[in-house]
Formats: C-alpha cells, sequence, structure tokens
C-alpha cells in the first residue's frame, strides 16, 4: 500500500512538472491582461508570391490538404489560461469565379451552401483546449486540414469549387467564462476553390516550393497537365519572413484535430474582444 502511495506521488509530481515547465516555455511571451496580443503570420512571403498570381486550391471529395499552409505564431495571451483555436474560411465576395484568357473574372453569382454550412464548417486545432503557454512556446501549424466539395466532413472543411475564400482564425478562451478573444485573418492567405489548377504558374509555383512535388520537376511539360488535378498533398516550409499583424484585425496553414466542427456560434458567449 505504501509503495502505491509512493508511486502515485511520484507520478503527480511528474505531471505537475510537465505543467509548470510547459508555463515556463511560453511565459516569456505572456501577458496576463492579452492587452498587447500579437498574431504572426509565417511563410508570409510565399503566400505572397501565390497571392500575386491568385491563388488556388483543389477541393475534392474526399479532401485534399492546403498548400502553403496556415502556420501563425502567437504572443501576449494569459500564459495560465486555456485557449481554443478554430479556424473557418469565409467567402470574399459573392460572386462564382472563371479562368478564361489568362485571368479569373467574375462569371456568376455564388452558389449556396447547403443546410448548415454558412462558411463550410469550424476547423479545431486537435491541441485545442491547451495553455496560452502551449500556443505561444512555438507557432501554431493547420497542417493537416483538408478541403472538399461535397458534405461535411469531421475534420474537413467543405467548400464551393470557383469561389473565392479567406481562412479566419479564432481565439477562443475556454475557462469558465467563455469568450472571443480575437478574430485574425490575412488577406496573403486567400484563394480560389478549384477541382483541378487552373493557371499553370500556380501549379508550377506549387511544384517549386512543395517539398514533397520535387518528383513532379523531373516530369516533362507535356505531361503536366496530369497534375493539374494532383493538388498537393503531405507538406512543411523552410524558414522565411514574417508579416506581423497587430491593432484590430478582422484567418490559414497544415495538423488534423479529432475534435468535431460545430457552428461557430455554440463555442463561446458573445462578448467584447481584447484590445490588441
Amino acid at each position: 500500500s505504501t509503495h502505491n502511495s509512493d508511486i502515485l506521488k511520484h507520478c503527480i509530481s511528474r505531471l505537475l512538472t510537465a505543467v509548470e515547465d510547459e508555463l515556463q516555455a511560453g511565459r516569456e511571451k505572456g501577458d496576463p491582461t492579452e492587452s498587447r496580443l500579437q498574431v504572426t503570420l509565417e511563410d508570409a512571403e510565399l503566400w505572397r508570391k501565390f497571392q500575386h498570381i491568385t491563388n488556388e486550391m483543389i477541393v475534392t471529395k474526399s479532401g485534399r490538404r492546403m498548400f502553403p499552409v496556415l502556420k501563425v505564431s502567437v504572443s501576449g495571451l494569459d500564459p495560465g489560461s486555456m485557449y481554443s483555436f478554430l479556424l473557418d474560411f469565409i467567402p470574399t465576395d459573392s460572386y462564382r469565379w472563371k479562368f478564361a484568357s489568362g485571368e479569373w473574372l467574375a462569371a456568376a453569382e455564388a452558389e449556396g451552401r447547403s443546410e448548415g454550412q454558412d462558411h463550410g464548417g469550424i476547423y479545431i486545432h486537435p491541441d485545442s483546449p491547451n495553455f496560452g503557454a502551449h500556443w505561444m512556446k512555438a507557432a501554431v501549424t493547420f497542417n493537416k486540414v483538408k478541403l472538399n466539395n461535397k458534405h461535411k466532413t469531421e475534420g474537413q472543411i467543405m467548400l464551393n469549387s470557383l469561389h473565392k475564400y479567406e481562412p479566419h482564425l479564432y481565439i477562443v478562451c475556454v475557462g469558465l467564462q467563455r469568450r472571443l478573444v480575437t478574430d485574425v485573418s490575412f488577406k496573403e492567405t486567400q484563394f480560389i476553390a478549384v477541382t483541378a489548377y487552373q493557371n499553370e504558374e500556380i501549379t508550377a509555383l506549387k511544384i517549386k516550393h512543395n517539398p514533397f512535388a520535387k518528383a513532379f520537376l523531373d516530369i516533362k511539360d507535356s505531361q503536366y497537365p496530369c497534375l493539374w488535378t494532383t493538388g498537393c498533398s503531405e507538406m512543411s516550409f523552410s524558414p522565411s519572413p514574417c508579416a506581423v499583424l497587430q491593432g484590430p484585425i478582422s484567418s490559414e496553414y497544415l495538423m488534423q484535430p479529432q475534435g468535431t466542427t460545430q457552428d461557430g456560434g455554440a463555442w463561446w458567449s458573445p462578448g467584447p474582444a481584447q484590445s490588441l
């Protein structure tokens, strides 16, 4: 009995030590008041390269991962409070787009989504909920979220093909008083959902910067059209300059959560967001 008690105390001690280490890891970037909250888009220069020629993201029935991927660095959270990170994809306009004569043109009115799919579903980062210290100790990566064009699926986002979207990141405090801390978006991350790449420049850029697509570089140019329907699967990044967004900011990178999607309003009670 005494032996079992000692083992239990040892286990508890290890757990408490792990929690303390976690808190300490992000404490230097913390701010209990959240008044200095700062969200940074990683790989911003890469995103801008795609934005310059209008980015495209493949959507399929079974879901396709994104490239580039949303990755953000965060500071100014309360290290000891619990937060969840949620991702939504919001239409940027009311048009259905088409690619003609080498450019994207607004072609018709946007299609409505099926019932309950106003924003394609909410993707919850798999580390949610977690201490502010955890979110601040390293960049937060959404590296397994998948986009589909058929139905709402756990861990996936449903989008309409040939419609333009902008990812939005929501940081929600999930303590005794649930509240939305901030809603962050980056114009560099806008894209048009497609079932096959329309612009050859996008195909070439994805192959050039996606480490998992390097094998495609040896394929003859005549075979490139075959790649337009493959999209990009797993990917990672090398470091590149970041863009820092501060102030009231009104959210995208690649890890697949096991959480379920829900309507955003179900996750927190409306309340004033912290001044950034």
